[in-house]
């Protein structure tokens, strides 16, 4: 683990302390949690299947809350940008 990992873990556990109970419901919560703790200990996400799926979680999450309107795209690119981070890079 790099300090820059631990500190987007850190930035995401913030988020959902913040905005988490007022913006998510507590599954959705849950998923950005998972992912985050996946991915923070994760040594290669390109060959880890749960990687890959806490990240597929996040992305369809996030796409259905810029969809309904209950976030703004800015704000969820932001938090995918977080939740990836925790992890070793992924190119995409």
């Amino acid at each position: 683990m790099t300090s820059e990992r631990a500190q987007a873990y850190g930035r995401v556990t913030a988020t959902l302390a913040e905005i988490g109970p007022t913006k998510l419901q507590a599954a959705e919560q849950d998923v950005l949690r998972d992912a985050a703790d996946t991915l923070l200990f994760c040594e290669d996400a390109d060959g880890d299947p749960a990687a890959q799926d806490a990240l597929a979680a996040v992305d369809a999450l996030l796409d259905r809350l810029v969809e309904s309107d209950r976030w703004t795209t800015d704000r969820a690119e932001d938090l995918r940008r977080d939740v990836e981070a925790c992890g070793p890079w992924i190119p995409r």
